[in-house]
This record gives C-alpha cells, structure tokens and sequence, in this order.
C-alpha cells in the first residue's frame, strides 16, 4: 500500500494561470476605471511578480516609471488600496463568470486523486475570495478536506509556514504528501516542509530555476489534448499524462 495520503495544491499557476490572464488583466481593467492610461503587458508584469503583493507592485511601479498622472506619496497610499480592493472584485469576476480556463490535466488529476482516497488541499497566499470561487463554484464537484488561502499564516512562500500548517490540520507526515507546485518560491516553500513536489511549470515559471523538484513537467496533461513535457524524473509508462498512480507509486 502507498504511503501517500494527501495532494496538496499552489493554486496562482497550477490551478488556473491566474497570473498572466488573471491578476494582470484585472490590474490593467482597474487603471483603466480609474482614469490611468498604464497598462502593464506580459513581459513587465513578470518583473513585477518579483515583488510579493498587489498593493507593493503598484506602489513600486509609481515609484520607478510612475503613474499617467502624477500622484504624491500621500495620494498613492490610499489610492493603493481603493484600486487594490476593485482589482480583487474585478479578479473573482472573472473567475466566477469563467474567463479563465483550469490548466491541462489539473481537474483529471484531482479526480484521480479523490478516486484514490487521497486527501485534497489547497495552499495559496493568494487571496481568500479568489480561492473560494475556484474551489466552490469551478472545481465545486471536487472535495477539498482543507483550503488554506490569504493571511492565514504570516510568512508568505518561500516559507515553508502554509505547507508545514496544513501537514499539522490534516495530521500528516511530510513524506506522506505530494504537493503540486509551479514557482521557486513554492518550491522551496514545500521543499522546506518536507514533502514531495511535482513542479508544473507555466510561462512565468518556465525559466526559474526549480531543478530541486523531484518531477518537473510543463503541465499534468491530458490525454486528448494538451500533453506534458517530462523535463526532470522517471515516470513509468509515461505518455504525456501525469496519473495520481504513478505518482503514488514513485514516491510510495
């Protein structure tokens, strides 16, 4: 029998490529409501996602190229957060009327997943509405045992703080767990606390170093259409499909 008892899952690029077509395009609606000419293309915004947190990006992107129209320090900081607050609406908006596609694989994989008895996990630092909509209105046929999102611990990834939290909510072991992650920072995060990592890259993540994972793939793949790229691991049988099983199997 397999030691593995749970899948713990990143959500912002694993679940949905919220990134690219979600949070970007929302900041851009957002200027654009606000009277800003800014926009923030794909190349920029993945500078930009070196900075953790919305409200820090746009005070940095006013500190260093500045906005359309010239603000003072006093203005930023409460425009910030008006604009932060309408971005999160505008997010969950289109996630809730379903502009943004589930990654290949990912709803297959949770199903096998639940199929197999494994427990479900979400870990995201993402924010707490958007996690929500995911899991209870597009992946609402899938049982999740716990979803950790938002402030719900202090330190962001890449600390191991929301992973080691949900190993000690579910009671389990480390080794007992394969989380499905796609940035360094995840990564490390999870890596930290002791579990297994599948690392699903996407556009943003493709060039990060993240040769620590124990499998890298370009995407879980699906069997009639998006195929994964194995980049790093040994997969039996593999046809450009990551199943639950073979996972199980290898880190059982």
């Amino acid at each position: 029998m397999s030691k593995i008892k749970a899948v713990f899952f990143d959500q912002d690029g694993v679940i949905i490529d919220t990134e690219r077509d979600g949070h970007r395009v929302s900041f851009n609606m957002t200027f654009k409501e606000f009277g800003f000419t800014d926009e923030w293309d794909v190349e920029y915004y993945h500078e930009l996602l070196q900075i953790a947190g919305g409200k820090e990006r746009m005070k940095h992107h006013w500190k260093t190229k500045g906005f359309s129209k010239p603000l003072t320090e006093e203005e930023i900081d409460n425009l910030v957060k008006e604009m932060h607050k309408r971005k999160t609406a505008l997010f969950v908006e289109l996630i809730e009327t379903g502009k943004l596609p589930l990654r290949p694989g990912i709803h297959r994989f949770m199903k096998e997943a639940m199929d197999a008895g494994l427990k479900i996990a979400v870990c995201t630092t993402s924010n707490e509405q958007a996690a929500k909509a995911i899991t209870e209105k597009i992946l609402s046929d899938i049982k999740f045992d716990i979803v950790l999102a938002g402030d719900v611990v202090e330190k962001k990834k890449p600390d191991p703080a929301i992973y080691n939290l949900a190993l000690s909510k579910l009671g389990l072991k480390p080794d007992e767990v394969i989380v499905v992650e796609d940035s360094k920072n995840g990564l490390t995060a999870a890596k930290a606390a002791g579990a297994n990592v599948v690392v699903t890259t996407n556009h943003y993540t493709e060039k990060e170093d993240v040769s620590a994972g124990d499998i890298i793939v370009s995407c879980l793949g699906e069997a009639s259409g998006e195929k994964a790229e194995l980049r790093k691991g040994n997969l039996a049988d593999f046809d450009g499909v990551v199943r639950v099983k073979q996972l199980m199997e290898l880190f059982g």
